[in-house]
């Protein structure tokens, strides 16, 4: 009896053995991090402050956007599960070299600067840049601008753009780079500021939406939004070929009308 005892004994603590064995085995196998089933998770950067591409929605709290829906797809279509980690722009390049996040999609343009920190999968989209103003301000162009101050995004591909015209064209230009694109509009209205520079989709919102004027920037046109990530990652291949795929069988423009021509 005492033997039978000993052995059933045995083999449960065998049993359990190996079953924490392969449990530990299957979670090395996938390089999960508190993943489901044998899904890797992608950590995601962004600033969820540039609607329609990042922003969060007032009444779920959830991240929302055109750049939310194509991280989505493009984790789903190559069996990722996807976390989102919401920090300033001016930071996710850093956070991206220090291991942090996986890989960026936040409005983020590839210029050459950019290029010589991070691999970009191709581009996504494209709209050009756009100065917001109030409606009664007396700044109509881009040579009114002389003299006055213009708000920009800290690390945007806009406060580059900026620092240019200045050097170029505008020598009496001021420059205000804040955090967050919604911080600038704020500095708009209250008078502190005389226009915003942002991405064109980005402006013909805040426009719309806050009864607001604006006009195109004349300048020389700024490359489109990529993805990026690390140099050297294999996720660059990856996402390019989905990136492909999308752009030829109409889901990239599906989530396009969705968010920025509906």
């Amino acid at each position: 009896m005492m033997k039978k005892f000993l052995l059933a004994s045995l083999i449960a603590i065998l049993s359990i053995v190996l079953l924490a064995a392969c449990g530990t085995s299957d979670d090395n196998a996938t390089g999960s991090d508190k993943g489901t089933d044998t899904k890797k998770v992608l950590t995601m950067g962004t600033s969820a402050d540039f609607p329609p591409f990042e922003t969060i929605d007032e009444t779920t709290g959830e991240y929302i956007g055109f750049d939310i829906d194509l991280a989505k797809k493009i984790a789903d279509k190559l069996g990722y599960e996807l976390k989102i980690e919401n920090m300033d722009f001016g930071g996710l390049i850093s956070a991206l070299q220090a291991e942090r996040i996986d890989f960026i999609i936040s409005g983020m343009s590839a210029t050459a600067e950019r290029k010589e920190s991070v691999d970009f999968s191709t581009e996504y989209h494209k709209s050009g840049e756009m100065f917001v103003t109030l409606k009664d301000s007396d700044v109509k162009t881009l040579e009114d601008l002389d003299g006055k101050t213009v708000g920009v995004q800290l690390g945007s591909i806009q406060e580059e753009g900026a620092k240019k015209i200045k050097e170029e064209t505008l020598k009496s230009l001021e420059i205000s780079a804040l955090n967050k694109a919604p911080e600038l509009i704020q500095e708009l209205k209250a008078g502190r500021i005389d226009a915003v520079y942002l991405d064109k989709t980005v402006a013909i919102g805040f426009i719309e939406e806050l009864d607001l004027a604006g006009f195109d920037d004349p300048t020389e046109a700024s490359p489109g939004m990529a993805i990026a990530f690390a140099k050297g990652s294999d996720l660059t291949e990856e996402f390019n070929k989905v990136l492909d795929e999308m752009k030829e069988n109409g889901e990239l423009k599906e989530i396009e009308q969705e968010w920025i021509e509906k």
